[in-house]
């Protein structure tokens, strides 16, 4: 796969598209417009069948077993059903998805994407802060302060366009529940929102919280209300870090493209199903301490997990580490802008920096990425993403 070919062919419209609309002259009509694009989205995104993310095209079998993790998933099912108590019936009855629903796979980034389930801009406080329950049930305090950070500077970019508190905000993020949360049948909640999208399904003490997305335009807020915030910042410098410290013939297999003139990232929203090959540096190839670099910068995706269910999945991909590629697109000093990307059989890590988008107004010349504009996916490949491979594991053994 030629991935910057295919990067400039289908990221590019759409953020043109993007730009067209939020800077266009019709306001009375950008619902609608926004309400199209949606319905356009979902109706290409969901056309096929959920298969999973594969290298070939063909789902590599038994790697996720239905098994015990020893972790205790009860902090989340109580959050979970304490977040639902706390909701008025008509909310509750907007939030409430079967667990093999396809509204699992209806996420975007993009802040146009009209979205399902309850809003935290309609919340009470108590209501928010069950919500937040919810999250520190589930998330590890990095991954927390993480989300929490997300959505500030969702605030800041809101007030970097004029206060566009409409477009964006701290609240403009919404939570659904898929299955009735339960200690033994299988169940789960999405997070869906500009720049963060978290998926977390639960089956008994197993728990696969991809695909999650981590992302902003600014990264750093140098105004406004949350003025300091910051984020992404050690998952940029260990990426650039990790390639620095290949030498020149993992160098020459690793770096895909040297230029980055558009957006790279391939399994962002309604990208379930793509056939992507590993390419790049086989790990098979590093030394023991390039290894243990890649580890640490998988680590700071996965941490974003709570500890104990995030050392399970690390464990996981430590034994399948000779099996995994490390990519790189873009320049490698030290303010470089670009993308990488660490593809194994058990997880697929991207990360880019993009062209600005609710920023461009405050940039001269052609749109070209900066490190303002970060995107970051974490997928499991081969079919488990949303839990997949374990439902379909649980419906074999108790029929649906």
């Amino acid at each position: 796969m030629n991935i910057r070919k295919w990067s400039i062919r289908f990221a590019l419209p759409v953020l043109a598209l993007i730009y067209t609309v939020a800077h266009s002259q019709e306001p009375a009509g950008m619902a609608e417009r926004f309400r199209q694009m949606s319905i356009d989205a979902e109706t290409r995104g969901l056309a096929d069948p959920f298969k999973g993310i594969t290298a070939r095209g063909t789902v590599e079998p038994d790697l996720f077993p239905m098994r015990s993790t020893g972790v205790s998933t009860e902090p989340v099912r109580k959050a979970a059903s304490a977040f639902l108590a706390a909701l008025a019936p008509e909310q509750r009855k907007k939030t409430l998805f079967a667990a093999d629903d396809i509204e699992w796979r209806k996420w975007m980034n993009q802040d146009f994407y009209i979205r399902q389930g309850s809003g935290f801009v309609d919340m009470t406080d108590a209501q928010r802060e069950a919500a937040f329950g919810l999250m520190r049930a589930s998330l590890s305090a990095k991954g927390m302060r993480l989300s929490r950070d997300i959505m500030k500077l969702n605030h800041t970019l809101g007030e970097l366009n004029s206060n566009d508190f409409v477009r964006y905000g701290e609240w403009r993020y919404w939570i659904t529940i898929m299955g009735e949360p339960s200690a033994g049948k299988p169940w789960g909640w999405q997070l869906d929102g500009h720049h963060l999208i978290l998926n977390y399904f639960v089956l008994g003490d197993q728990v696969v919280m991809t695909p999650a997305f981590f992302g902003s335009e600014p990264v750093i807020a140098t105004s406004g209300k949350y003025k300091g915030t910051s984020i992404l910042q050690d998952e940029q410098s260990q990426g650039l870090k990790m390639i620095q410290s290949l030498d020149e013939a993992q160098r020459r297999k690793a770096i895909l493209g040297t230029e980055k003139a558009g957006n790279h990232n391939l399994s962002e929203a309604f990208k379930d199903n793509i056939v992507l090959d590993y390419a790049g540096v086989p790990v098979s190839t590093f030394t023991k301490e390039q290894k243990e670099l890649l580890m640490h910068l998988a680590g700071l995706y996965i941490a974003n997990m709570d500890d104990g269910h995030a050392k399970v999945k690390l464990d996981d991909v430590r034994q399948r580490l000779d099996a995994a590629y490390f990519a790189w697109i873009g320049g490698t000093d030290e303010n470089s802008v670009y993308y990488y990307r660490i593809h194994s059989p058990v997880i697929l890590i991207e990360f880019d920096h993009q062209r600005p988008v609710g920023l461009r107004h405050l940039f001269a010349g052609p749109p070209v990425p900066n490190r303002e504009h970060i995107h970051t996916v974490t997928r499991t490949p081969n079919g488990n993403d949303y839990g997949k491979d374990l439902l379909r594991q649980h419906y074999a053994r108790h029929p649906h």
